[in-house]
């Protein structure tokens, strides 16, 4: 893939986001900015075992043998809507952009994978993610979100700027040569 495709495949995907958030139903009486009480706790947990504010879950393929994998789920406490970047913040993780998207493509979620870790490619071959620009097509952490409820599906928008609500879930999922295809939980 060319830069000029590449380029012009990422300027397509941010417009389609931007004209379905713009299609999105706003709340009545929502602010601009998502005011939030949020802590990771068990505490956040309803009597049932529900998560009473905002599900964080971390998903790696189940064959990835990396040290200190940040899979697992972790109940953030929330009483309003908050940012997704501050629910997985709350959670304890860390993630990183890539030099040339910043933020909008998560690249590393607390350090997964590390530059020097070899990722297993289709062809058999060794890649090694540098976050320099898009992922590998093949190796990619992607968000997920999920209604109260609800089935999961691709987020709309990035981490910095998705807000999340109580009983809501949210997912980073990292995907390698199509496994797994979407959260489990």
């Amino acid at each position: 893939m060319t830069k000029t495709s590449r380029a012009l495949g990422a300027s397509a995907a941010l417009l389609l986001a931007l004209a379905l958030a713009a299609c999105a139903p706003s709340g009545g009486g929502a602010t601009d900015e998502p005011v939030a009480s949020a802590s990771a706790s068990a505490d956040a947990s309803g009597s049932d075992g529900e998560c009473a504010g905002v599900e964080v879950v971390v998903e790696l393929p189940a064959d990835l043998d990396v040290s200190d994998s940040p899979a697992g789920t972790t109940c953030v406490e929330a009483d309003e809507p908050i940012l997704a970047s501050d629910a997985v913040a709350e959670a304890g993780l860390t993630t990183e952009g890539t030099d040339e998207y910043g933020d909008q493509v998560v690249c590393r979620v607390n350090g997964v994978p590390a530059e020097d870790f070899a990722l297993p490619a289709e062809d058999g071959s060794d890649y090694f993610e540098t976050c320099a620009s898009m992922p590998a097509a093949f190796a990619y952490w992607s968000l997920w979100t999920k209604a109260a409820g609800g089935e999961w599906g691709y987020a709309e928008e990035g981490l910095s700027t998705l807000e999340v609500s109580p009983g809501e879930s949210i997912a980073l999922l990292f995907t390698v040569n199509g496994e797994p295809a979407a959260p489990s939980v």
